[in-house]
């Protein structure tokens, strides 16, 4: 399939995969300045934004290879990668199977204990269907702050701050992709995650402290999979360090993504 992405900037490719229900515009507060020293690549994944949905079930291993189909049929072999939430996972999962690349895992899913995985599944299940319930008088409720603490208090540490547009894309992209509830039922139901204990590339998992969705203690089992990896603490941050925290997370993404070097016959040229 023919996965829709935005390029910006130039140099060596930064492939950035946003989590469940999201769009590339996920990364929109941070896009700048990664794109101010690298190729950033911002994927949609199949069956969010532009993108079309997978033929089969979207499971962690099915997105995992589309994104290992687009990065070979573009030239994007051995980008450096970023995730967020359930892409945090997938880049994870990328890795265990060999990308050379950095890997950066920002806040990532399927580190779960029981009672966590089911709060999970209780508290997103019913956010969908009341996000979906609300979308006619969604883009009055996101102009306002206390809306914005009301839909999204579960996802950021300082909801109210959100800008408007952010928060309207990201509550529209939950309602409209036809992959969310398949997407969803894989995470919950699906094949719990696999680690390695070594890989081609480094990992940097980076946590916020007051993430609500994927708590900070399941760090340490992702840890116990990926024992190479480093972690790193977002302060004052819930589940998205890119909106929370974006000036640190670009400058963790940066600073650990550093390679300079062009890739061969990457094909930048597409704006799709």
């Amino acid at each position: 399939m023919d996965m829709h992405y935005i390029r910006r900037g130039t140099g060596h490719p930064l492939i950035l995969i946003h989590g469940l229900g999201s769009t590339w515009r996920s990364w929109i507060a941070i896009l700048s300045a990664l794109a101010a020293e690298r190729a950033v690549i911002a994927v949609d994944l199949p069956g969010f934004g532009d993108s079309p949905p997978l033929p089969e079930e979207p499971s962690i291993a099915a997105l995992a290879d589309s994104i290992t189909d687009l990065m070979a049929t573009h030239g994007f072999t051995g980008a450096d990668l970023v995730g967020s939430s359930m892409g945090a996972r997938l880049v994870l999962e990328l890795a265990r199977r060999g990308a050379t690349g950095t890997v950066i895992a920002l806040d990532p899913g399927g580190f779960w204990s029981p009672w966590q995985l089911r709060y999970f599944e209780i508290t997103l299940k019913l956010s969908i269907r009341l996000v979906r319930a609300l979308q006619p008088v969604m883009p009055e409720l996101t102009k306002h702050a206390i809306g914005r603490t009301l839909l999204l208090s579960q996802l950021s540490a300082r909801p109210w701050n959100l800008p408007h547009g952010l928060a309207l894309d990201e509550m529209r992209s939950y309602a409209a992709s036809p992959s969310f509830d398949g997407a969803l039922n894989q995470l919950i139901y699906g094949p719990a995650q696999e680690g390695a204990d070594s890989t081609p590339g480094q990992i940097i998992i980076g946590w916020g402290r007051k993430d609500r969705v994927c708590f900070p203690s399941q760090a340490t089992r992702a840890l116990q999979l990926f024992p190479r990896a480093r972690l790193h603490w977002f302060e004052d941050c819930g589940h998205f360090p890119q909106w929370d925290v974006p000036e640190a997370a670009a400058r963790l993404i940066l600073s650990s993504a550093t390679h300079s070097k062009p890739l061969d016959h990457a094909d930048l040229t597409k704006n799709r």
